[in-house]
């Protein structure tokens, strides 16, 4: 079984949905990122979600399109990301998921990348630019320890869900909403009905839902129909308030209690 897969299993036998939180590395600043991420995890994150800055990133909304130019303004690299990832692993030994897109692992290396960030401890990657149909084209050239997690979308067919389900490995990464991150007022019926049919049809993965979620009352509305949440936007924009991001920490113990059931 996947490290990672194994991980939410023990969460939810233990009562919790888990939380996983997405953080752009190196945003607000390279010196104090690392103590933000401690306060993440100090807070009731169980899982981290790094983006990896990039100066196109399609499928993030304007809040995490920002803090992603910031990160590159800080000088950001991918092997600052990777050196971020060693720091982390020093303090806690809590899932850490890389989300980036694939030109920066291209001009990375993409056998070094691979290489370099399971030596870093990371646990998985989301490539959300290479489709399903290129899947084979990217994973498949090198064994590799890291799970690679695929995405649904409210659009995806249940033929294409069960093929995502086949090929992903630690957890399915559902989509909630069509569109980009972003914090959302609140879920229709028919974003429920599309999480629910998704769910019907991942019978090999964990599912966690992404996009739009901001506040304990949008977890406990998707808890029901997943084995946990992602929150990425709400807490970047949590960052920029307060001081010694006490508004991120207020922000992840409230979501961390919804998790509860």
């Amino acid at each position: 079984m996947s490290d990672i897969k194994n991980y939410i299993s023990k969460k939810n036998d233990s009562g919790k949905k888990v939380l996983s939180i997405f953080l752009t590395a190196g945003y607000p600043e390279l010196n104090n990122f690392i103590d933000l991420v401690k306060t993440v995890v100090g807070s009731g994150a169980d899982m981290l979600e790094l983006g990896i800055p990039f100066s196109d990133p399609l499928a993030d909304g304007p809040t995490i399109q920002r803090s992603s130019q910031k990160a590159l303004d800080n000088g950001v690299k991918l092997s600052t990301v990777l050196n971020f990832c060693e720091q982390i692993k020093s303090f806690t030994n809590i899932p850490i998921i890389l989300m980036g897109y694939f030109n920066p692992i291209l001009k990375y290396g993409y056998y070094s990348f691979l290489t370099d960030a399971v030596n870093a401890g990371v646990d998985g990657l989301i490539v959300p630019d290479i489709p399903l149909e290129e899947y084979e084209s990217f994973f498949t050239q090198i064994e590799t320890k890291l799970d690679i997690i695929l995405l649904t979308t409210p659009t995806s067919s249940n033929e294409r869900i069960k093929n995502i389900d086949e090929i992903s490995r630690g957890f399915v990464y559902c989509v909630s909403v069509t569109g980009t991150t972003g914090v959302k007022d609140s879920f229709s019926e028919a974003n429920l009905k599309s999480i629910q049919r998704t769910r019907e049809h991942i019978i090999n993965n964990k599912m966690l839902i992404g996009f739009g979620i901001s506040k304990a009352k949008d977890v406990k509305q998707v808890i029901p129909y997943c084995d946990g949440v992602i929150v990425g936007s709400a807490i970047i924009n949590s960052i920029n308030e307060g001081e010694n991001f006490s508004s991120t920490e207020k922000l992840i113990t409230e979501l961390s209690e919804a998790c509860l059931f």
